[in-house]
């Protein structure tokens, strides 16, 4: 018997986050919980790990990577992270990674490169998927963030890209992604 979900309850109503107790059935047949959140409202079993709820962005510029150095409350500490953001209501995804990129940097989309197919942020603990967006980007940096973040954008050559792999905590996309940029030539096959 295979693990399935059978039943799912709101426990939680925050303001992003929502909180859920999943009841499954075990590969044995027994019934038994599981927590979740998600960014969404679900309202049926099917909804859990449906519709994609944002975008993380890997922006170059001339052969360097933007890295943001931001806050982050789930973590206390600052961290190097990709530009990122929730897809607001009745916004495409190409509206989103331009806003997004534009509110965190100040910088603009130069160029899509490619929008890969949705995947899962948090598998053990939340149903949220997002697109990753490689983008050329443009312009000057500016912060339009809001009052309650605190980040700082920068491009980073392939050097200081490893020295901060080594040096520094990374969100795992982020990490991945500058990884991939540094020891990898997949930036300039796209």
């Amino acid at each position: 018997m295979h693990l399935k979900l059978k039943d799912f309850k709101k426990v939680k109503d925050g303001k992003y986050l929502k909180n859920y107790e999943i009841t499954y059935l075990n590969k044995s047949g027994k019934e038994k919980k599981y927590e979740i959140v998600s960014r969404r409202e679900l309202y049926s079993i099917e909804d859990v790990g449906g519709a994609p709820s944002g975008v993380s962005v890997v922006a170059t510029h001339e052969g360097k990577l933007l890295l943001l150095h931001e806050f982050r409350m789930g973590v206390n500490r600052t961290i190097y992270n990709l530009c990122a953001g929730m897809i607001e209501e009745g916004e495409s995804i190409e509206e989103c990674i331009s806003r997004e990129l534009y509110e965190e940097t100040g910088l603009s989309v130069k160029r899509i490169k490619k929008i890969l197919p949705p995947s899962f942020a948090a598998v053990a603990i939340s149903d949220t998927t997002t697109y990753i967006a490689f983008v050329e980007a443009e312009g000057d940096f500016a912060d339009h963030s809001s009052e309650n973040e605190q980040i700082e954008a920068a491009f980073y050559s392939k050097e200081e890209v490893k020295e901060l792999l080594e040096t520094e905590p990374f969100s795992s996309r982020a990490q991945m992604a500058a990884y991939f940029f540094a020891y990898d030539d997949i930036f300039y096959h796209m």
